[in-house]
Protein backbone atom coordinates (compact mmCIF):
# COMPACT_ATOMS: atom_id res chain seq x y z
CA UNK A 1 0.00 0.00 0.00
CA UNK A 2 1.29 3.58 -0.96
CA UNK A 3 -0.27 6.38 0.24
CA UNK A 4 1.29 10.29 1.42
CA UNK A 5 -0.92 12.20 3.90
CA UNK A 6 -4.04 10.52 5.20
CA UNK A 7 -6.97 11.74 7.15
CA UNK A 8 -9.21 9.38 9.41
CA UNK A 9 -7.63 6.46 12.05
CA UNK A 10 -10.04 3.74 11.24
CA UNK A 11 -8.17 1.93 8.14
CA UNK A 12 -5.00 1.96 9.70
CA UNK A 13 -6.51 0.78 13.24
CA UNK A 14 -7.81 -2.27 12.42
CA UNK A 15 -6.35 -4.90 13.89
CA UNK A 16 -6.05 -7.19 11.02
CA UNK A 17 -4.60 -4.01 9.19
CA UNK A 18 -0.77 -5.29 9.49
CA UNK A 19 -1.77 -8.94 8.30
CA UNK A 20 -2.35 -8.01 4.67
CA UNK A 21 -1.12 -4.85 4.10
CA UNK A 22 2.45 -3.54 4.31
CA UNK A 23 2.28 0.62 3.99
CA UNK A 24 4.71 2.18 2.25
CA UNK A 25 4.30 5.64 3.10
CA UNK A 26 5.34 8.67 1.52
CA UNK A 27 4.70 11.31 3.83
CA UNK A 28 3.77 10.04 7.61
CA UNK A 29 0.85 11.46 9.02
CA UNK A 30 -1.08 11.13 12.47
CA UNK A 31 -2.93 8.09 12.03
CA UNK A 32 0.56 5.98 10.29
CA UNK A 33 3.16 6.65 12.38
CA UNK A 34 2.45 3.88 14.74
CA UNK A 35 2.65 1.57 11.60
CA UNK A 36 5.72 3.08 10.16
CA UNK A 37 7.37 3.11 13.41
CA UNK A 38 6.24 -0.23 14.67
CA UNK A 39 7.27 -2.62 11.46
CA UNK A 40 3.92 -2.89 9.77
CA UNK A 41 5.23 0.07 7.44
CA UNK A 42 8.02 2.25 6.21
CA UNK A 43 8.53 5.71 5.17
CA UNK A 44 10.34 6.80 1.51
CA UNK A 45 12.55 9.55 2.21
CA UNK A 46 11.68 11.64 -1.29
CA UNK A 47 10.76 15.07 -2.35
CA UNK A 48 7.04 16.02 -2.99
CA UNK A 49 8.01 16.96 -6.28
CA UNK A 50 9.72 13.87 -7.31
CA UNK A 51 7.07 11.21 -6.29
CA UNK A 52 5.23 11.41 -9.75
CA UNK A 53 8.90 9.46 -11.11
CA UNK A 54 8.95 6.49 -8.65
CA UNK A 55 5.05 6.23 -10.53
CA UNK A 56 6.08 6.90 -14.01
CA UNK A 57 9.51 4.67 -13.73
CA UNK A 58 7.68 1.59 -11.90
CA UNK A 59 10.12 2.17 -9.60
CA UNK A 60 6.59 2.32 -7.34
CA UNK A 61 4.68 -0.35 -9.52
CA UNK A 62 0.87 0.83 -9.08
CA UNK A 63 -1.43 -2.11 -9.71
CA UNK A 64 -4.73 -0.38 -8.28
CA UNK A 65 -5.10 3.28 -7.58
CA UNK A 66 -8.18 4.39 -5.46
CA UNK A 67 -8.94 7.86 -6.26
CA UNK A 68 -11.93 10.22 -4.78
CA UNK A 69 -13.69 12.70 -6.94
CA UNK A 70 -16.36 14.42 -7.68
CA UNK A 71 -19.40 13.80 -9.30
CA UNK A 72 -19.40 13.72 -13.25
CA UNK A 73 -20.87 16.95 -15.12
CA UNK A 74 -22.61 17.41 -18.00
CA UNK A 75 -20.20 16.43 -20.27
CA UNK A 76 -19.35 13.31 -18.15
CA UNK A 77 -15.76 14.68 -16.39
CA UNK A 78 -15.02 14.05 -12.34
CA UNK A 79 -12.56 16.37 -10.69
CA UNK A 80 -10.26 15.35 -8.27
CA UNK A 81 -11.61 18.30 -6.15
CA UNK A 82 -9.07 18.78 -2.83
CA UNK A 83 -6.44 16.79 -4.13
CA UNK A 84 -4.52 16.75 -7.03
CA UNK A 85 -1.29 16.32 -6.14
CA UNK A 86 0.59 12.58 -7.00
CA UNK A 87 -2.80 11.79 -7.85
CA UNK A 88 -3.36 12.57 -11.32
CA UNK A 89 0.41 10.67 -11.43
CA UNK A 90 -1.24 7.76 -10.15
CA UNK A 91 -3.67 7.72 -12.39
CA UNK A 92 -2.03 7.73 -15.00
CA UNK A 93 0.35 4.86 -14.34
CA UNK A 94 -1.80 2.11 -12.38
CA UNK A 95 -2.84 -0.41 -14.07
CA UNK A 96 -6.36 -0.16 -12.59
CA UNK A 97 -7.95 2.72 -11.01
CA UNK A 98 -10.94 2.38 -9.00
CA UNK A 99 -13.13 5.93 -8.42
CA UNK A 100 -15.25 6.73 -5.39
CA UNK A 101 -17.41 8.83 -6.52
CA UNK A 102 -18.66 11.14 -3.77
CA UNK A 103 -20.91 14.01 -3.83
CA UNK A 104 -19.41 15.84 -1.21
CA UNK A 105 -16.36 16.24 -2.76
CA UNK A 106 -15.48 20.25 -4.19
CA UNK A 107 -14.91 20.94 -7.77
CA UNK A 108 -11.80 22.15 -8.54
CA UNK A 109 -10.29 23.88 -11.58
CA UNK A 110 -6.75 22.68 -13.20
CA UNK A 111 -4.82 19.41 -13.67
CA UNK A 112 -7.63 17.43 -12.06
CA UNK A 113 -10.20 16.60 -14.74
CA UNK A 114 -11.07 13.29 -15.31
CA UNK A 115 -13.24 11.74 -18.01
CA UNK A 116 -15.32 8.82 -16.04
CA UNK A 117 -14.73 6.46 -18.28
CA UNK A 118 -11.07 6.90 -17.26
CA UNK A 119 -11.50 4.77 -14.56
CA UNK A 120 -12.16 1.11 -14.23
CA UNK A 121 -14.90 0.75 -11.13
CA UNK A 122 -17.02 2.93 -9.90
CA UNK A 123 -17.77 3.35 -6.09
CA UNK A 124 -20.61 6.12 -5.20
CA UNK A 125 -20.75 7.40 -1.54
CA UNK A 126 -22.32 10.32 -0.12
CA UNK A 127 -19.25 10.79 2.99
CA UNK A 128 -18.46 14.00 4.42
CA UNK A 129 -14.60 15.10 3.70
CA UNK A 130 -12.38 14.93 7.10
CA UNK A 131 -12.08 18.12 8.33
CA UNK A 132 -9.23 19.99 10.53
CA UNK A 133 -10.11 22.54 12.30
CA UNK A 134 -8.20 25.25 12.88
CA UNK A 135 -6.92 26.60 16.73
CA UNK A 136 -6.44 29.75 17.67
CA UNK A 137 -2.70 30.61 17.43
CA UNK A 138 -0.82 31.09 21.06
CA UNK A 139 1.04 34.45 21.83
CA UNK A 140 4.08 32.20 20.54
CA UNK A 141 2.87 31.88 17.08
CA UNK A 142 1.50 35.26 17.03
CA UNK A 143 4.84 36.80 17.66
CA UNK A 144 6.46 34.57 15.24
CA UNK A 145 3.50 35.32 12.68
CA UNK A 146 4.22 39.47 12.99
CA UNK A 147 7.80 38.98 12.50
CA UNK A 148 7.48 37.08 9.29
CA UNK A 149 4.80 39.60 8.27
CA UNK A 150 7.44 41.89 8.44
CA UNK A 151 9.43 40.24 5.85
CA UNK A 152 6.92 39.90 3.52
CA UNK A 153 6.47 42.46 0.94
CA UNK A 154 3.43 44.10 -1.20
CA UNK A 155 3.34 41.90 -4.42
CA UNK A 156 5.16 39.10 -2.86
CA UNK A 157 4.18 35.51 -3.97
CA UNK A 158 3.46 33.38 -0.78
CA UNK A 159 4.06 29.56 0.07
CA UNK A 160 2.30 28.75 3.61
CA UNK A 161 0.91 25.72 5.05
CA UNK A 162 -1.03 24.41 8.03
CA UNK A 163 -0.76 24.37 11.69
CA UNK A 164 -0.55 26.99 14.22
CA UNK A 165 2.53 29.45 12.25
CA UNK A 166 1.12 29.56 8.80
CA UNK A 167 -2.33 30.63 10.51
CA UNK A 168 -0.84 33.01 12.62
CA UNK A 169 1.39 34.41 9.66
CA UNK A 170 -1.79 34.72 7.08
CA UNK A 171 -3.77 36.75 10.27
CA UNK A 172 -1.03 39.40 10.04
CA UNK A 173 -1.59 39.92 6.89
CA UNK A 174 -4.53 42.12 6.35
CA UNK A 175 -1.96 45.49 5.43
CA UNK A 176 -0.26 43.89 2.91
CA UNK A 177 -1.29 44.18 -0.62
CA UNK A 178 -1.13 42.62 -4.05
CA UNK A 179 0.03 39.22 -2.78
CA UNK A 180 0.15 36.43 -4.66
CA UNK A 181 -0.10 32.66 -3.43
CA UNK A 182 2.07 30.18 -4.93
CA UNK A 183 1.69 27.09 -2.80
CA UNK A 184 1.74 22.98 -2.58
CA UNK A 185 -1.31 23.25 0.10
CA UNK A 186 -3.19 25.44 1.94
CA UNK A 187 -5.98 25.93 4.56
CA UNK A 188 -8.91 28.08 6.08
CA UNK A 189 -6.93 30.80 6.80
CA UNK A 190 -6.29 31.81 2.91
CA UNK A 191 -9.70 32.44 2.52
CA UNK A 192 -10.17 36.33 4.02
CA UNK A 193 -7.04 37.53 2.19
CA UNK A 194 -8.39 36.33 -1.02
CA UNK A 195 -12.15 37.57 -0.18
CA UNK A 196 -10.86 40.60 1.15
CA UNK A 197 -8.35 41.70 -2.03
CA UNK A 198 -5.29 41.20 -0.21
CA UNK A 199 -4.41 38.36 -2.12
CA UNK A 200 -4.81 39.42 -6.03
CA UNK A 201 -2.44 37.62 -7.66
CA UNK A 202 -2.32 40.75 -10.02
CA UNK A 203 1.51 40.54 -10.05
CA UNK A 204 2.78 37.37 -10.24
CA UNK A 205 4.56 36.46 -13.12
CA UNK A 206 3.58 32.36 -13.45
CA UNK A 207 -0.19 32.17 -13.67
CA UNK A 208 -1.28 35.53 -13.03
CA UNK A 209 -4.26 36.05 -11.50
CA UNK A 210 -4.58 32.36 -10.13
CA UNK A 211 -3.90 31.37 -7.00
CA UNK A 212 -1.75 28.21 -7.28
CA UNK A 213 -1.94 24.87 -5.25
CA UNK A 214 -2.30 21.20 -5.31
CA UNK A 215 -4.07 20.27 -2.49
CA UNK A 216 -6.51 21.75 0.57
CA UNK A 217 -7.39 20.48 3.92
CA UNK A 218 -9.06 22.19 6.36
CA UNK A 219 -12.76 22.59 7.37
CA UNK A 220 -16.01 22.42 5.38
CA UNK A 221 -15.88 26.24 4.66
CA UNK A 222 -12.57 25.98 3.05
CA UNK A 223 -14.24 23.21 0.74
CA UNK A 224 -16.99 25.13 -0.25
CA UNK A 225 -14.70 28.16 -1.07
CA UNK A 226 -12.74 26.17 -3.28
CA UNK A 227 -15.80 24.47 -5.26
CA UNK A 228 -16.03 25.53 -8.61
CA UNK A 229 -14.09 28.55 -7.82
CA UNK A 230 -12.11 29.58 -10.94
CA UNK A 231 -9.25 31.73 -9.18
CA UNK A 232 -7.53 28.50 -7.63
CA UNK A 233 -5.80 26.28 -9.90
CA UNK A 234 -4.91 22.66 -8.54
CA UNK A 235 -2.09 21.59 -10.66
CA UNK A 236 0.17 18.33 -10.70
CA UNK A 237 2.49 19.03 -7.49
CA UNK A 238 5.88 17.98 -10.21
CA UNK A 239 4.82 21.78 -11.49
CA UNK A 240 3.53 22.85 -8.44
CA UNK A 241 7.04 21.81 -6.42
CA UNK A 242 9.48 22.60 -9.55
CA UNK A 243 12.09 25.37 -8.50
CA UNK A 244 11.86 26.52 -11.67
CA UNK A 245 8.07 27.87 -11.76
CA UNK A 246 8.54 28.40 -7.58
CA UNK A 247 11.38 30.68 -8.74
CA UNK A 248 9.84 32.08 -11.81
CA UNK A 249 7.50 34.88 -9.34
CA UNK A 250 9.32 38.07 -8.17
CA UNK A 251 9.58 38.26 -4.01
CA UNK A 252 8.62 34.20 -3.60
CA UNK A 253 8.76 33.86 0.37
CA UNK A 254 8.44 30.36 1.83
CA UNK A 255 7.62 29.97 5.33
CA UNK A 256 8.16 25.90 6.83
CA UNK A 257 9.06 24.35 9.98
CA UNK A 258 10.71 22.18 11.52
CA UNK A 259 11.75 19.43 14.38
CA UNK A 260 15.03 20.53 15.60
CA UNK A 261 17.82 23.05 13.69
CA UNK A 262 21.07 22.39 15.36
CA UNK A 263 23.58 25.53 15.71
CA UNK A 264 25.18 25.57 12.45
CA UNK A 265 22.06 25.67 10.59
CA UNK A 266 20.88 21.96 10.08
CA UNK A 267 17.11 21.44 10.07
CA UNK A 268 15.25 18.59 10.95
CA UNK A 269 11.97 18.83 10.01
CA UNK A 270 10.68 15.09 9.70
CA UNK A 271 11.73 12.89 12.61
CA UNK A 272 12.45 12.95 16.32
CA UNK A 273 15.73 11.17 16.48
CA UNK A 274 14.91 7.63 14.50
CA UNK A 275 11.37 8.16 14.98
CA UNK A 276 9.64 8.89 12.09
CA UNK A 277 6.81 11.72 12.22
CA UNK A 278 6.34 13.25 9.14
CA UNK A 279 8.07 13.51 5.71
CA UNK A 280 11.02 15.62 3.65
CA UNK A 281 7.23 16.92 1.75
CA UNK A 282 7.89 20.38 -0.41
CA UNK A 283 9.88 21.99 2.24
CA UNK A 284 13.33 21.51 0.30
CA UNK A 285 11.49 22.37 -3.22
CA UNK A 286 9.59 25.99 -1.73
CA UNK A 287 13.25 26.68 0.40
CA UNK A 288 15.63 26.33 -2.51
CA UNK A 289 12.91 28.01 -5.29
CA UNK A 290 12.05 30.89 -3.29
CA UNK A 291 15.96 31.72 -2.52
CA UNK A 292 16.30 31.64 -6.67
CA UNK A 293 13.60 33.70 -6.95
CA UNK A 294 14.44 37.56 -7.29
CA UNK A 295 13.86 39.17 -3.97
CA UNK A 296 12.27 35.56 -2.34
CA UNK A 297 13.05 34.52 1.06
CA UNK A 298 13.41 31.12 2.60
CA UNK A 299 11.85 31.26 6.17
CA UNK A 300 12.21 28.81 8.79
CA UNK A 301 9.64 29.50 11.75
CA UNK A 302 9.54 27.57 14.44
CA UNK A 303 8.36 28.24 18.19
CA UNK A 304 11.84 28.10 20.18
CA UNK A 305 10.41 25.08 22.43
CA UNK A 306 8.28 22.20 22.03
CA UNK A 307 4.84 21.67 24.34
CA UNK A 308 6.95 19.81 26.36
CA UNK A 309 9.65 22.96 26.87
CA UNK A 310 12.37 21.49 25.09
CA UNK A 311 14.46 23.68 23.10
CA UNK A 312 14.01 23.13 19.17
CA UNK A 313 17.39 24.91 18.74
CA UNK A 314 19.80 22.36 19.93
CA UNK A 315 23.90 22.41 20.17
CA UNK A 316 23.66 18.81 17.98
CA UNK A 317 20.46 16.93 16.22
CA UNK A 318 19.06 14.12 18.49
CA UNK A 319 21.07 10.84 16.85
CA UNK A 320 19.44 9.36 13.95
CA UNK A 321 17.55 12.60 13.06
CA UNK A 322 17.11 13.30 9.23
CA UNK A 323 18.32 16.37 7.60
CA UNK A 324 15.53 17.76 5.37
CA UNK A 325 16.94 21.25 4.64
CA UNK A 326 20.89 21.40 4.70
CA UNK A 327 22.39 24.68 6.31
CA UNK A 328 23.25 25.66 3.16
CA UNK A 329 19.82 26.51 2.03
CA UNK A 330 18.45 27.73 5.09
CA UNK A 331 18.39 31.62 5.00
CA UNK A 332 15.84 33.10 7.39
CA UNK A 333 15.16 31.45 10.96
CA UNK A 334 12.16 33.27 13.07
CA UNK A 335 10.88 32.39 16.99
CA UNK A 336 9.19 34.46 18.79
CA UNK A 337 12.47 35.88 20.19
CA UNK A 338 13.47 37.55 16.85
CA UNK A 339 14.83 36.93 13.27
CA UNK A 340 18.28 35.31 12.51
CA UNK A 341 19.15 35.28 9.06
CA UNK A 342 22.30 33.24 8.49
CA UNK A 343 22.69 33.75 4.62
CA UNK A 344 26.31 34.21 4.16
CA UNK A 345 27.35 33.70 7.59
CA UNK A 346 30.06 31.32 8.75
CA UNK A 347 29.80 28.77 11.73
CA UNK A 348 30.36 30.80 14.52
CA UNK A 349 28.19 33.81 13.70
CA UNK A 350 25.59 31.14 12.91
CA UNK A 351 26.01 29.69 16.22
CA UNK A 352 25.63 33.03 17.75
CA UNK A 353 22.41 34.05 16.11
CA UNK A 354 20.59 31.10 16.91
CA UNK A 355 21.61 31.47 20.28
CA UNK A 356 20.05 35.27 20.77
CA UNK A 357 16.77 33.94 19.23
CA UNK A 358 16.73 30.56 21.46
CA UNK A 359 14.50 30.59 24.60
CA UNK A 360 16.51 32.64 27.42
CA UNK A 361 16.39 29.67 29.58
CA UNK A 362 18.88 27.38 27.22
CA UNK A 363 21.46 30.29 26.10
CA UNK A 364 23.24 29.76 28.58
CA UNK A 365 23.93 25.58 27.72
CA UNK A 366 24.21 27.28 24.13
CA UNK A 367 26.98 29.97 25.01
CA UNK A 368 28.85 26.80 26.82
CA UNK A 369 28.54 24.56 23.75
CA UNK A 370 29.65 27.51 21.43
CA UNK A 371 32.76 27.92 23.35
CA UNK A 372 33.23 24.15 23.37
CA UNK A 373 33.13 24.00 20.06
CA UNK A 374 34.78 27.84 18.84
CA UNK A 375 36.81 28.02 21.80
CA UNK A 376 38.48 31.77 22.46
CA UNK A 377 36.98 33.03 19.24
CA UNK A 378 33.81 32.77 19.85
CA UNK A 379 34.59 35.91 22.83
CA UNK A 380 36.68 37.45 19.84
CA UNK A 381 33.40 37.17 17.69
CA UNK A 382 30.95 38.34 20.18
CA UNK A 383 33.44 41.36 20.82
CA UNK A 384 33.00 42.38 17.34
CA UNK A 385 36.52 41.06 15.92
CA UNK A 386 35.14 39.40 12.55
Amino acid sequence: LVSISTCGGEFFENPGFAEHFFLNSLFVSSNSRKLVNEGAGDYIPVFLSEIPLLFERNILPLDVAFVHVSPPDAHGYCSLGTSVDITRAAIGNAKHVVAQVNRCMPRTHGDGIFHISRFDAIVAVDDALPEIMPKAPDHASMQIGKYCAELIEDRSTIQVGIGHIPDAVLSCLHNHKDLGVHTEMFSDGMIPLVKEGVISNRFKKKHKGKLVTSFVLGTHELYSFVDNNPVISFLDIDYVNDTKVIRANPRAVSINSAIEIDLTGQVCSDSIGTYQFSGVGGQIDFMRGSALSDGGKPIIAISSTTGDGYSKIVPYLKQGSGVVTTRAHVHYVITEYGVADLFGKNLLQRANALRDIAHPSIREELDREIFSRFGKRSFRMQAGDH
